[in-house]
């Protein structure tokens, strides 16, 4: 039962849902469940396993939905007695329960290979990022160059992107030798729950794109969602400055972050 339950909770968190995991870490008299029971509850209330059942459960749940939204671990503890007028429980025992957050992993995926992708992936990496590059020239595309990405996908990159499970943790970055792999690309992706897309390229180039697949039907309001040309005016034209400007935007995106400066004169 364990096994199964904390199999289905790392799916979901490999699928990009948060998840806390209740543990039963303390049964003190009459309880439903013993030390070491375990339940998964996700941000929608949806439970994997169960802690017992009844009043005590929907409490835990309420719990852990907080614990998601606040993003922190915590032991909670629960009075099993007439004493406690809102569980109304008779049982007379106490638990005591470690809620864990479990949170997905952010994910990059980089579209295109070259000058730019080299220290985009550097500087990803220091911010703990899973890094994805999507390539389809090997001499772009190897372990020697991407020494700290996660995964290396070679071949054909929008039929690649398709396959790809692209949910709410992942940041897009398009930036291939072209615009036509960039439309083809961008066309690809425009409809997933990325959290973050951005396409490299002149106001021009970037402008022709958008028009190209409003055109072909697109929503504008999904269309507007896409962030290009790509990155925060930071100044600096070396791949390594423009890298960071797109670090820097997709930081402000996901945080939720201002851009302003915090000098008190």
């Amino acid at each position: 039962m364990c096994i199964t339950l904390l199999e289905e909770v790392n799916e979901q968190v490999k699928n990009g849902n948060f998840v806390a995991l209740s543990i039963i870490t303390k049964a003190c008299g009459s309880s439903p469940r013993g030390e070491g029971t375990m339940m998964g509850v996700l941000r929608d209330g949806t439970v994997i396993g169960t802690i017992g059942g009844g009043a005590v459960e929907d409490e835990i749940i309420k719990s852990s939905i907080e614990a998601i939204e606040t993003q922190r671990s915590g032991r909670y503890e629960y009075s099993l007695n007439e004493a406690n007028k809102e569980l109304n429980m008779v049982c007379g025992g106490n638990i005591e329960v470690y809620i864990k957050v479990l949170m997905p992993k952010r994910k990059l995926l980089i579209v295109g290979g070259g000058h730019i992708a080299l220290p985009l992936h550097f500087i990803a990496n220091v911010l703990g990022y899973d890094i994805v590059v999507f390539e389809d020239r090997e001499e772009y595309c190897n372990w020697e160059r991407f020494k700290l990405a996660d995964e290396l996908l070679l071949g054909d990159i929008k039929e690649n992107l398709k396959k790809y499970p692209i949910n709410n943790q992942c940041s897009i970055v398009i930036i291939t030798r072209g615009h036509f792999h960039d439309y083809e690309a961008l066309k690809t992706v425009i409809d997933t729950e990325a959290n973050y897309i951005g396409m490299i390229g002149s106001k021009v180039k970037v402008k022709k794109t958008i028009y190209k697949l409003l055109d072909e039907g697109f929503n504008k309001d999904l269309l507007n969602k896409v962030y290009a040309p790509i990155g925060i005016e930071l100044g600096g034209e070396r791949p390594e400055d423009i890298a960071l400007s797109i670090m820097a935007e997709i930081s402000l995106v996901i945080n939720n972050g201002k851009l302003a400066h915090k000098k008190i004169l």
